[in-house]
């Protein structure tokens, strides 16, 4: 097994624990929570897993790219993106969590039949950057993570993160990566883990990794770190 293979796995199992709990967290919601407002403005309990279920078909392109080498975007273009929200939000309860279940499902499955070498492969993510099939786990860990707090279920990303242990370092290093171009140099540290920025000039902020999370994703401005914490723009 190469040392991509080992990674790709190793998040694989996080993603399947975080199914698991957001089947806990959804698995009694009727039309009137669904209707009712996420944490997320704008959205709907019902949007956030028409997101997570669209997603998991999205990230599922992505590997295939990487996996047999022909281009398969994750979305046919971002408007179709957003309008496959929009309708996956307004359909029934029964038909959204039956859609978030089985897209789920069919990510799993087939991330858990790539073969050892073709995570180190690469396809190209909505941004047109590299990715390898490793990296595509890892956002859908990261996606699951930070959404399964904008559910407004009781789960902020503490306890998240503490459902993910040693994985969190993951999701975070992803969330920097995907914030790099508005971050100063600097150093984060939480949780026993580190993380430096460009030339970092001696300037730490800290916090548990939830809060760094909450941070770096625009959940939060920042004010429970400690240090010099530095503006960045909303999330995207």
């Amino acid at each position: 097994m190469t040392t991509a293979s080992e990674k790709a796995h190793a998040l694989l199992d996080g993603v399947r624990k975080l199914d698991d709990e957001w089947a806990r967290a959804i698995g009694a919601l009727g039309e009137p929570e669904l209707r009712a407002p996420s944490a997320l403005p704008g959205w709907s309990r019902a949007h956030v897993l028409a997101h997570l279920a669209r997603n998991a078909d999205g990230l599922r392109n992505l590997l295939t790219w990487a996996n047999t080498g022909v281009e398969t975007p994750m979305y046919p273009s971002p408007e179709a993106r957003d309008a496959d929200i929009e309708a996956g939000a307004q359909r029934g309860a029964a038909d959204i969590l039956a859609d978030f279940v089985a897209s789920a499902g069919r990510f799993e499955q087939y991330a858990a039949a790539m073969p050892d070498d073709a995570w180190a492969r690469e396809a190209r993510n909505r941004q047109g950057q590299p990715v390898t099939g490793a990296v595509v786990v890892r956002m859908r860990l990261s996606e699951l993570t930070i959404h399964l707090a904008d559910l407004d279920r009781g789960y902020d990303l503490d306890r998240v993160c503490g459902l993910l242990g040693p994985l969190t370092e993951d999701v975070v290093q992803h969330a920097i990566t995907s914030r790099a171009a508005h971050l100063p140099a600097l150093r984060l540290a939480g949780g026993g883990f580190e993380w430096t920025m460009g030339a970092a000039s001696g300037e730490t902020v800290t916090g548990t990794e939830g809060e760094l999370l909450a941070w770096l994703s625009g959940r939060s401005d920042g004010s429970a770190l400690s240090g010099s914490v530095p503006r960045i723009p909303a999330w995207s």
